[in-house]
């Protein structure tokens, strides 16, 4: 371990040793300066701690830089081979406009029509739209009337309608937008007023639909389907004043957050997805979810890349440093090239199975045996 260039462990090892050495000291001496050892040892560790190389969060690592970006050999712009969103027509277009040609600039003659050219642009109209319903009002001879049935859910003189509520959603749930900000938006872009309290009740309503409707069960099947690796963690939130934590799951398509006193197994269990799946779940080494054994367990390599991070800056393990190379350099390969042939397969996992021999050799495990 070393720390600002003192290696910790070889000045440890050095002093137990002379501790070892001294036959003048009493018993009782000794067992003190070890035990000032071992917390010696303990503080140095976490004082080279950070958001880069432990699991301490970024929000609490006052002193974290902003990771220098690498400077990419490839072009700007679209790269070759990728899928392009490139604009088409539509043979269906919301308003055609026929520009005639100006006959006064053309050479005398007679001319016929024999087609158009075609250009068409796509726009956006931020307007709002107010429907007014009027109800019929009869009267019969007894003067007793009757009045025209409103459609459903148009139940007061004025309201917001379902394109309102539903837009307010998506910002506030989807695009995670503050309540403050999409108050502006509808303001200022739509001329709409909406308030704080208008929006989180929108948010209630769409709660309740989404319960009503059985969303929620075919979210956790899709989770549960054994098919696949399921992503999965959980960290603190504030609910009300008090601390909550918020339990996630999810795969490339299907999310699912559980909010939960607890953070263990308890919540876990009461999410109602984990207890049920039989693929592989990838964590972060979290024990509770070790005691999910139906299924296999694969661990989260952002969380690898800082422990090894730790493990070349305070131990100085090369083994470490090479792993943390190669477990980028494989993420990279994937990315560019999501069909890896069997080859290239083949060759990284001999790298890695090479590493961890390397690891092992340096960083055995404890022996066991030697347990009281």
């Amino acid at each position: 371990m070393n720390l600002n260039s003192i290696n910790i462990t070889e000045i440890v090892e050095q002093t137990k040793t002379q501790l070892q050495e001294d036959k003048t000291l009493s018993p009782a001496l000794k067992m003190s300066i070890e035990l000032i050892l071992v917390v010696v040892v303990m503080l140095a560790s976490k004082l080279g701690l950070n958001s880069q190389n432990s699991s301490i969060p970024p929000s609490k690592d006052i002193n974290r830089t902003k990771p220098t970006r690498e400077k990419s050999e490839k072009s700007a712009g679209g790269q070759k081979g990728r899928v392009g969103k490139t604009l088409t027509q539509t043979e269906t277009p919301d308003e055609v406009q026929v520009i005639l040609v100006d006959r006064d600039f053309l050479p005398k003659g007679h001319y016929r029509e024999v087609g158009f050219q075609k250009r068409q642009v796509i726009d956006i109209d931020i307007s709002k739209v107010v429907t007014e319903y009027q109800a019929q009002i009869l009267e019969n001879e007894q003067g007793k009337r009757f009045v025209g049935e409103f459609p459903q859910g148009v139940n007061g003189p004025i309201q917001y309608g379902v394109g309102v509520k539903a837009h307010a959603v998506y910002l506030s749930q989807y695009q995670l937008l503050p309540y403050n900000r999409i108050e502006e938006y509808f303001s200022d872009q739509l001329g709409i007023p909406i308030s704080a309290g208008s929006l989180f009740n929108f948010n209630e309503q769409a709660a309740a639909l989404v319960k009503s409707s059985g969303a929620e069960g075919i979210i956790k099947a899709a989770l549960q389907s054994p098919h696949q690796t399921l992503h999965v963690d959980e960290t603190g939130i504030n609910i009300g004043g008090k601390r909550r934590w918020l339990h996630g799951a999810s795969t490339t398509w299907w999310t699912y957050f559980y909010p939960h006193e607890k953070r263990g197994k308890i919540a876990m269990d009461e999410a109602g997805i984990l207890p049920h799946f039989t693929g592989v779940l990838c964590h972060d080494h979290w024990k509770p979810y070790y005691q999910y054994t139906q299924c296999q367990h694969a661990l989260c390599n952002a969380h690898h890349i800082r422990e090894l991070e730790r493990a070349w800056e305070q131990d100085g393990m090369q083994w470490a440093k090479d792993m943390q190379t190669l477990l980028k350099e494989m993420n990279k390969a994937q990315i560019d090239n999501p069909d890896l042939d069997k080859g290239a397969k083949q060759k990284y996992r001999e790298q890695y199975q090479k590493i961890l021999l390397q690891g092992d050799a340096k960083c055995p495990p404890p022996d066991k045996s030697s347990r009281v």
